[in-house]
């Protein structure tokens, strides 16, 4: 394939400019630049194609993504970093205006474009409101007997007023239209501004010669409706994006960083580095991922991972950016903090979800790039063909304005996209995080589900259970687990934590603790450790020994999740197979089972065994969803239709999955399938729509059959349509009713 010509070489493209964009600009793995810039134009699916097309065109470039509803453009390349400003050149030489993409100017340039947009609406309808007085002066007088000049008259009136308006109102439309048309491209702006500007100048050609065909009413009328229909688009955009961006906006908070001398100093979150202590007033924002090291206090995560209920918080306690301090004021060393945080990386999932291009996508591009050049084809031949058929030129040229307007694949461009950003900001408030658009699509055939046991069906944490235990000897294995990071120490830790810690306790790795104590030496841990016969598969257990005391045995479980089995009968009345596959022994596996209501499960399963199992699954016809969270449950999440793991997940398991939910509830598991079945039913309904919507109208248009402002309110209230329908998206059950 040949290089375009779009700025030429990056290499040589790379010497910074006054205004250099190397600062925006992020260093990535195996060298590789990404740059995030906010497009401004872009209003359609031929629109994301030609900026990507054009971009992958560039040397150097090795992926362009551009999201219709977000406006965001990412843009990875090999090579200098300076390469940034021959990047953004690239895109306005493509006909679009690009800024590096900054969450703390994304409201701002939201609002100003609303003002815009409402200054535009102002004018337009104001001024059509005038000159539709004057055309129905007009039209009542052809039965009145009015006479030739008093006609001219209110045509040149009318002029007058439509011409500043349309000048002024149509600046948006008409800028945008000139900007591809001067590199030789087109958008839906270009048949927008064809029609109104056409239908103005045949106007002002007939008011000049005295003719009857003046449209100024409907000239205006066409401008009012684009205008609102855009205005109501654009908000209606900027509600379904405002997940990401509500995300990006808290990246953007100040800090207070405390130095060493004692003296504060405000900055933004991603100027602070790990090792500086951050202080957060009560109501503040926390900035950065830490660990609490003064004050206690209590957090507040919904928009992370969408727990409503506050947790308690001191010191030693780990924190994330983006969780709100509801309580007294804390102290926190930054461990993470900018693109290194945990919010940083929901937003990249988040985003990734909305960017990537799956079927529904690729399908719906394809038909807006063949489709934009036939609506150009069409208007012609209507024209002609009316002219052929002994209209006047008037008419013909009336009638061709029609078809350009009516025939934009606006819907057609937004059929998808919306959806998918509806559908990923939906999911997000639940505390989902989809890594893949495709997975989407592949959740909602999902009809089998294969669960791990441990860290999915439960917490991964164990907790004792203390009843019946001496508390004597519950303090003596407190103190002494106090010295230890083990699983099991832990439990038997938090059952009694303000008990004081034992001195000079050894730990031997995978058998237990020994302490010293005047009358002999005390054992914590296993059953070989403590010098006891081997229980068997009798459950989760350690063992206490001391001198002159019977042992005593701690006994240990792997709690549930608090609503797994309420989720696990939910998924079973939608008509989904559930399963269990775990490598812990029978007994544990079992108990498990039964609590959860779930009849066909494994026990001491292998990672080979369980990649088998999806594997058999899959060559049965069967879509399987896999849920797992460990090490040894990525092969199998790999395996799956799809997959999903909770967040506190192995890395690798995290990696292989195609979404990850946040919190302790099983829930959000209920929430990416019915949220993926119905964004499925919707962009099926959208597509749909578009299409019938085109094969109906643009028949009538050709056909003389409709005004220019019936073309615009058809043609913007499709465009609506598709969007509102995507919204309802937002409106579905948060759980297991």
């Amino acid at each position: 394939m040949s290089t375009i010509d779009l700025g030429a070489n990056l290499e040589r493209a790379a010497a910074p400019s006054d205004a250099s964009l190397v600062g925006y600009v992020s260093r990535e793995e195996h060298g590789t630049n990404a740059l995030s810039l906010l497009v401004a134009g872009a209003h359609c699916g031929a629109c994301v194609a030609r900026i990507e097309r054009g971009l992958s065109q560039m040397d150097g470039v090795t992926s362009a993504r551009l999201n219709l509803s977000t406006r965001r453009l990412e843009v990875k390349w090999r090579g200098p970093a300076a390469a940034a400003d021959a990047i953004v050149r690239g895109v306005e030489r493509l006909g679009y205006d690009a800024v590096p993409y900054l969450p703390e100017t994304l409201t701002e340039r939201d609002e100003a474009a609303d003002k815009a947009l409402m200054k535009a609406l102002a004018v337009s309808f104001f001024a059509t409101a005038n000159v539709m007085m004057l055309s129905w002066a007009v039209w009542l007088g052809h039965g009145g007997g009015m006479g030739e000049g008093t006609r001219s008259f209110f045509h040149w009136l009318s002029a007058a007023i439509a011409l500043p308006a349309i000048a002024y109102s149509g600046r948006h439309f008409y800028r945008s239209a000139w900007m591809v048309l001067r590199r030789g491209r087109t958008n839906m702006d270009v048949p927008i501004s064809l029609g109104v500007l056409l239908t103005t100048i045949m106007s002002l050609v007939e008011t000049a010669l005295g003719g009857v065909y003046v449209y100024f009413d409907g000239a205006l009328m066409l401008l009012t409706v684009l205008l609102l229909g855009r205005f109501l688009d654009h908000r209606a955009r900027a509600k379904a994006r405002s997940a990401v961006q509500q995300l990006m906006t808290l990246t953007a908070l100040p800090v207070h960083v405390r130095r060493e001398d004692g003296s504060m100093e405000a900055m933004p979150a991603g100027s602070v580095r790990p090792g500086d202590v951050v202080l957060v007033a009560a109501g503040e924002r926390i900035g950065v991922d830490g660990i609490v090291l003064e004050g206690q206090s209590s957090v507040e995560t919904a928009l992370i991972d969408g727990e409503s209920i506050p947790k308690p918080i001191s010191a030693g306690d780990a924190v994330i950016a983006g969780a709100a301090n509801i309580g007294q004021p804390i102290s926190v060393l930054a461990r993470a903090t900018g693109g290194g945080t945990v919010l940083a990386e929901i937003i990249r999932l988040l985003e990734a979800a909305e960017q990537k291009k799956g079927r529904f996508v690729t399908i719906a591009d394809k038909a807006v790039q063949v489709y934009t050049p036939v609506i150009h084809i069409l208007a012609a031949a209507t024209f002609f063909g009316w002219l052929a058929f002994g209209a006047g030129w008037q008419v013909a040229l009336v009638n061709a304005v029609c078809v350009l307007i009516i025939a934009c694949p606006c819907a057609l461009g937004l059929a998808v996209p919306v959806t998918q950003v509806v559908a990923a900001g939906r999911l997000m408030k639940t505390g989902v995080l989809l890594k893949s658009a495709t997975a989407l699509e592949r959740f909602a055939a999902i009809d089998t589900i294969v669960f791990d046991k441990t860290g999915t069906l439960t917490l991964g944490r164990l907790v004792l259970d203390a009843s019946g235990i001496p508390q004597e000897a519950l303090a003596l294995a407190s103190g002494m687990a106090a010295r230890s990071t083990h699983p099991a120490s832990v439990a038997i830790r938090q059952a009694l934590p303000d008990q004081p810690s034992l001195d000079d306790v050894t730990e031997q790795p995978g058998e237990g603790l020994l302490w010293a104590s005047a009358a002999g030496d005390v054992r914590l841990g296993s059953t070989r450790w403590c010098g006891l016969a081997d229980e068997g598969s009798n459950g989760i257990a350690v063992w206490l020994t001391r001198p002159n005391h019977a042992p005593q045995r701690f006994a240990l479980t792997d709690r549930l999740r608090s609503d797994a089995a309420r989720t696990i009968a939910a998924l079973k009345t939608k008509g989904y197979a559930i399963e269990m596959l775990s490598g812990d022994r029978g007994s544990v596996a079992e108990k498990v089972a039964d609590a959860t209501g779930i009849a066909d499960w494994r026990a001491e399963v292998s990672p080979a065994d369980k990649i088998a199992r999806v594997e058999a699954l899959r060559a049965q016809g069967r879509a399987v969803l896999m849920v797992g969270d460990g090490l040894n449950d990525a092969p199998a999440l790999a395996a799956g239709t799809a997959s999903i793991a909770p967040a506190r997940a192995a890395e690798v398991s995290r990696r292989a999955a195609d979404a990850v939910w946040q919190g302790e509830a099983l829930a959000p598991l209920l929430a990416v399938l019915g949220v993926a079945r119905k964004a499925r039913t919707i962009v099926v309904q959208n597509i749909g729509f578009s299409f019938v919507y085109n094969a109906a109208w643009v028949p009538v248009a050709m056909a003389g059959l409709v005004t220019p402002w019936i073309a615009a309110i058809a043609m913007s209230a499709s465009s609506m349509l598709v969007t509102f329908n995507a919204m309802r998206l937002g409106r579905l059950p948060k759980g297991p009713r």
